[in-house]
């Protein structure tokens, strides 16, 4: 396993792996677990070369989020990724994919200010910066996400498109623990009693797709029978409740396959987010 540190140690060890084979990056914010690593996997068993990266991106942290107490397991992170097949991590110091006095980021207007971007104003920005930084440096041939971020995804997407990036955006299923709850870094941060109130997420996704296979269509039933779960968790925050086009993030009417459908919510202190590509 090699740890990367710089921009031209990631950049040299990608140029070089491409002479022989296909390389694979796998963005992350670490605190990886089997989500994580089944995007790995993924990437492993598709590519020559798979490098992970590793970096608590500040930019996509408002000032009041959870940044500073984030989760931070190195360590543990790069055995997981070795294990699931990576060759190497890449992990910078912020100075590093943020020289000093930077001042051009990369915002996609319109989406950036949908679903997470309406309630987390800046976070898009902060996302779509920092994976231009590392498609720019490490030079993917494919980068590989999660489902559970559809929002982001959908942002990405159109960041890659118009600026000609070249990058291959492999999309994986979400990663459930045994009783759904979608897997996530945050999890961590839930009081038993959140643990078992935060399953309300899935089984609000879980309804929504029983109904739309069932043949529901209608938006705003589906929408109302999401809210009617929620309801059942009076301590849990609803943040949003969405049915939208996957491609604009807009709302939808009428609900058609390859709609996401997509919910976030406080449990607790901790924001979690869940879907459905219907």
């Amino acid at each position: 396993m090699k740890i990367l540190r710089t921009v031209d140690e990631l950049r040299q060890w990608s140029r070089t792996a491409k002479k022989d084979g296909v390389v694979g990056l796998v963005p992350t914010m670490g605190a990886l677990h089997e989500g994580h690593a089944s995007l790995i996997r993924r990437a492993a068993g598709e590519c020559g070369h798979v490098v992970v990266s590793v970096f608590v991106n500040p930019t996509q942290f408002g000032p009041n989020e959870d940044f500073d107490r984030y989760p931070r397991t190195f360590e543990a992170d790069c055995l997981l990724a070795e294990a699931a097949g990576a060759e190497a991590v890449f992990a910078p110091a912020v100075e590093a994919l943020y020289p000093r006095g930077a001042s051009t980021f990369v915002d996609v207007e319109g989406l950036n200010s949908r679903l997470d971007g309406a309630s987390r104003p800046g976070h898009f920005k902060g996302v779509a910066t920092v994976v231009s930084k590392l498609f720019l440096a490490a030079e993917p041939d494919r980068a590989y996400f999660g489902q559970k971020d559809a929002a982001q995804v959908s942002v990405l997407r159109r960041m890659v498109r118009d600026l000609l990036l070249g990058v291959d955006l492999v999309v994986c299923p979400i990663v459930r623990e045994d009783d759904g709850l979608a897997l996530s870094s945050r999890n961590r941060y839930l009081k038993d009693e959140e643990r078992a109130a935060a399953l309300v997420l899935s089984h609000a996704v879980r309804t929504v797709e029983e109904l739309f296979r069932g043949g529901e269509r209608e938006a705003t039933k589906l929408n109302a029978a999401a809210l009617t779960v929620f309801a059942t968790e009076s301590d849990v925050r609803i943040d949003y409740i969405e049915l939208v086009d996957w491609e604009t993030l807009l709302p939808v009417a009428q609900a058609a396959p390859g709609n996401l459908f997509a919910v976030a919510a406080w449990v607790g202190e901790t924001r979690l987010i869940d879907n459905s590509v219907l």
